[in-house]
This record gives structure tokens, C-alpha cells and sequence, in this order.
């Protein structure tokens, strides 16, 4: 079953709209959801959770139509978005204590449980929490109510790598119990490590939702000098500038094209590095 299905999302400011966005998770996967800043991620995270209302198109939790069973749906997932500060001179006991009470399923063995996973105390105010906590703190509360699916914008920015790892073993784990997990993230290694498949965006507009490895594995990276940068300019889709040359992105179809030692597989960072320098 699909935890998430969202069917032509549209959503228009001044100067950005998303066009259409749609894309479906099953329970129990892991996807990142990528794109660069502006390329409408964030727009729409909150458009899924109607924290800001869209112009139109479909959103299904569960199988369920969000519109109409909003409050239902919010018991059975969990939102966690970087730069929420709540009351910055509160304990986190304290702002627990008000907002477990808003899920039926809050469960404060879970709780303690991830407060010692993520080395919190709660008798800390949120003002004197280092950005990494905070955001372990917002986790908490987003994994504190079995929730069947996580919304997570950013969730390993300004942790350190050994909590980034932490995190995603948790992400991994709560997989294997049926929990599905769409995040956005800059930190591509991180996907690289525990997701399933990636929908990436670019703006406003979804450009490729695929298997993780599918999707790797469809691009190669070619070594060129500048003299045959414009002469292939038509199998290239980026090109970046190196100290010893430039780098090209190109079809895993079209590497038979060029000498096989100049060619090699890119990382899911040089593909997006690549893709958004595409004019050159």
C-alpha cells in the first residue's frame, strides 16, 4: 500500500510554482526527495501537510484523500522541518508536556527511549540547545508517536557524522517495521547510504523519481579538455570546470562514445552537480 500519493500538485507565488508535482511512497521505503534551494522541496513538504494551501491536485495518506480526514491523518505521521524554534525558553519537558497531548498515540517509553538515543536532556531550555540538538529534538518528537510515515525536511543538517549515522540506522530500522520516510536533503552520501529511491526536483517541476542504484547507474562521467567540450556538446548534460579540465555528465548509453578510461561512474552528488549546470 501507498502511505503517500500526491497526483498534480500545483502551487503559485510570484516568482516560483510548483507544475504539477507527483509522486506515491510505499510503506516501508526510504526516499529522498532532492533538488537545489528554490527548486521547491520545502513547498512542497508543507503543500502535502496543508501549511500552505495549494491551487490544486490530490493528496492520499493512506489511502485516504487528506481532504476530509486532515486530523485522522496527522495522528499517523510525523513533520520535522529544520529552523522551528517553538518556545525558545522552555524545557523540552515542558513543551512535550503540551504537545503529546495533541496524539492518541504518544507513547513516553518511546520518547525516553530517543532522548537517550539522541543524548537530550530535558530539562534543557530550547535556547540552549547547539542547532544539532534541536534537531534531534524535533525527531523526537516526530518518533515518539509511531508514526507510520516521517516527513523530514533536512533532518541531518547541522548534525555531525556520527549522529548523521545514528539517524540513519534509525531510518533503516524503522523500514524494516513498515515505516515509510521521505526526506529532503543537500547531504547526497546520506541518501546514498539508506534510501530506497530519490524524486528530484528541479524548479518546481519533478524531473526523475527512480530507483536509488536505477538511477545512478543511468549516467556516466566523462573526463574532457576544453577542446572537446563544445564537439560533444550534444551528448553532455552538465559540464563542470576541474583543475586538469572539465567533467561531463552523459548517458550511461552514450559511454561506449569515449575512451573507457576517461569515463566513470558518478555519485549521486556529481549527477546533481552536473544536471544544474546543464547551460554551458
Amino acid at each position: 500500500m501507498n502511505s503517500l500519493e500526491i497526483k498534480n500538485l500545483c502551487k503559485n507565488y510570484e516568482s516560483f510554482s510548483l507544475k504539477n508535482v507527483g509522486f506515491s511512497i510505499r510503506s516501508g521505503e526510504i526516499r529522498g526527495f532532492i533538488g537545489r534551494n528554490g527548486a521547491g522541496k520545502t513547498t512542497t513538504l508543507k503543500s502535502i501537510l496543508n501549511l500552505v494551501h495549494p491551487e490544486s491536485g490530490e493528496i492520499f495518506f493512506f489511502g485516504k484523500p487528506f481532504s476530509g480526514n486532515e486530523k485522522e491523518i496527522k495522528q499517523r505521521i510525523g513533520y520535522a522541518v529544520g529552523g522551528v524554534s517553538y518556545y525558545k525558553l522552555k524545557t523540552i519537558k515542558d513543551i512535550v508536556s503540551i504537545t503529546k497531548c495533541f496524539y492518541e498515540n504518544w507513547d513516553d517509553d518511546l520518547y525516553k527511549h530517543y532522548l537517550e538515543v539522541f543524548s537530550l536532556d530535558e530539562n534543557k531550555r530550547l535556547n540552549d540547545l547547539s542547532e544539532g540538538m534541536k534537531v534531534k529534538f524535533h525527531l523526537t518528537i516526530a518518533l515518539s508517536h509511531g508514526a507510520e510515515l516521517l516527513i523530514l525536511d533536512e533532518p541531518t543538517s547541522g548534525l555531525d557524522p556520527v549522529s548523521r549515522e545514528e539517524l540513519l540506522e534509525i531510518f533503516l530500522s524503522l523500514a524494516e517495521n513498515g515505516v515509510a520516510v521521505l526526506f529532503s536533503t543537500h547531504i547526497t552520501s546520506d541518501l546514498e547510504k539508506c534510501a530506497d529511491s530519490i524524486t528530484y526536483i528541479k524548479k518546481g517541476e519533478i524531473i526523475a523519481t527512480a530507483d536509488m542504484n536505477d538511477f545512478i547507474n543511468s549516467y556516466r562521467l566523462v573526463t574532457v579538455s576544453d577542446t572537446n567540450k563544445k564537439a560533444d556538446n550534444d551528448l553532455f548534460l552538465g559540464v563542470c570546470r576541474t583543475k586538469t579540465g572539465c567533467t561531463a555528465l552523459i548517458r550511461e548509453s552514450d559511454a561506449k562514445k569515449f575512451d573507457s578510461s576517461s569515463v566513470s561512474k558518478p555519485t549521486l552528488e556529481t549527477i546533481m552537480v552536473h544536471l544544474e549546470k546543464e547551460e554551458l
